[in-house]
């Protein structure tokens, strides 16, 4: 997930964000402009097509599927975190569907077997169980996560490569493991997938697969693929594909190998926004609060979890403007406040606010707490204008529940 969810957006993408017809939306909505989400597909497969790296739609970063139908045109399938996020790729997206998770039940297992590609265990053990259940059923190519002991993640919450993780067998581990196995599952393996990044450059992929090929690199030689996982911040501005096609490039060379990259993020970075309505203003402890009809803690969760401050259309920084206002949301978390923000002119009750930037994981992650209701999905083109795909009421709080 997002160690800096605030990159650069250039001048062109915003005056393209800038065509949305807002006060046409429903209120809450995200809003994904599809222009823009072409724009970062189209870049994607040149990079694919340069390197020859497969790349792959991160369901946990983005999952809008409505959108899919213009993704599928440019990336080679899905990357899943679980049995539902696999249906969802198996039924809506189509291609291949790879999947990991920190381990799977026998039952999901056994329906994953009938249609995903891959399926990557987080262990030893659990590669060895799986192989086990899935004898006598069709078998996906099988991968194992590693963890290279490597990582330039700044926020713990995200560093799945951190003391201690749970995600990804070390080296140290895996050789322990192999010692009290019957069989050595590695000799049917296909694949080996790190995952280290957190929307970071390609240099930090440089150093972590390095520090990968040191570790693992005896266990390469014959296998079918390897997987670089997420958190490639590809088509941030200015990232340096030169770097992250020659590191592709100098893997697929040595161990003769596909190489799959898993961006979420990427595919969806600076192409949609959150528009919302200011309910009420009001003064407490000197302050200017406006009330909103969203939610950090239900609409953008990482707002808290990371946490960090999202940019909003024509809003600076706390003071950087005429009228400083802290912007709260509906729920009845004392916590639930967005941040300080100015603006040139007053607020006023009934005004639209554009959070940007707020495609990827907010719709995954949205929840219902306090019964707020969830934002409306939305997409925009040049060419079709605005279009209401989705919208949500009582009914998807109720049925939740029990």
């Amino acid at each position: 997930m997002a160690q800096d969810p605030t990159p650069p957006l250039t001048p062109e993408r915003l005056a393209v964000l800038r065509s949305i017809e807002f006060n046409q939306a429903p209120s809450p909505s995200y809003i994904v402009q599809l222009d823009c989400l072409e724009a970062n597909c189209e870049l994607l497969k040149s990079v694919s097509d340069r390197c020859g790296a497969k790349i792959l739609l991160a369901l946990k970063g983005f999952a809008c599927h409505s959108t899919f139908p213009l993704i599928r045109r440019y990336l080679a399938g899905t990357t899943s975190s679980g049995l539902h996020e696999a249906l969802l790729a198996e039924e809506l997206f189509g291609q291949e569907v790879h999947v990991y998770s920190p381990a799977y039940k026998a039952a999901e297992l056994e329906q994953l077997s009938h249609f995903a590609h891959s399926l990557v265990f987080n262990s030893a053990q659990q590669l060895a169980k799986g192989i086990e259940q899935l004898a006598l059923h069709h078998r996906p190519e099988l991968g194992l996560r590693v963890n290279p002991e490597y990582s330039e993640v700044d926020t713990e919450l995200y560093d799945p490569c951190s003391s201690a993780s749970r995600l990804g067998t070390t080296r140290e581990a895996l050789e322990q493991a192999l010692k009290t196995l019957q069989n050595n599952p590695l000799k049917q393996l296909h694949g080996l997938h790190f995952h280290a990044l957190c929307e970071q450059d390609a240099d930090t992929l440089k150093h972590t697969a390095d520090a990968f090929d040191a570790k693992f690199g005896d266990l390469i030689p014959g296998l079918k693929w390897l997987n670089f996982g997420g958190g490639h911040h590809i088509t941030r501005p200015g990232y340096n594909i030169d770097l992250l096609c020659a590191t592709v490039q100098q893997f697929r060379q040595r161990y003769d190998v596909d190489v799959y990259l898993e961006p979420g993020e990427a595919v969806a970075l600076h192409t949609g926004v959150l528009a919302v309505t200011v309910l009420d203003i009001i003064e407490a402890g000197g302050q200017q609060i406006a009330i909103l009809d969203t939610s950090a803690t239900c609409h953008m969760p990482d707002v808290l979890e990371m946490p960090y401050r999202p940019n909003i259309l024509d809003a600076e920084e706390a003071g950087a403007l005429p009228h400083t206002y802290r912007l709260g949301g509906l729920s009845c978390l004392a916590g639930d406040i967005i941040g300080d923000y100015s603006f040139a002119k007053p607020l006023e009750i009934g005004q639209r606010i554009v959070f940007l930037d707020m495609s990827h994981y907010t719709m995954v992650k949205s929840s219902t707490f306090n019964g707020v209701p969830l934002p409306a999905i939305c997409l925009h083109s040049h060419k079709e204008g605005l279009q209401v795909v989705r919208t949500f009421g009582y009914a998807n709080y109720r049925d939740r529940l029990s």
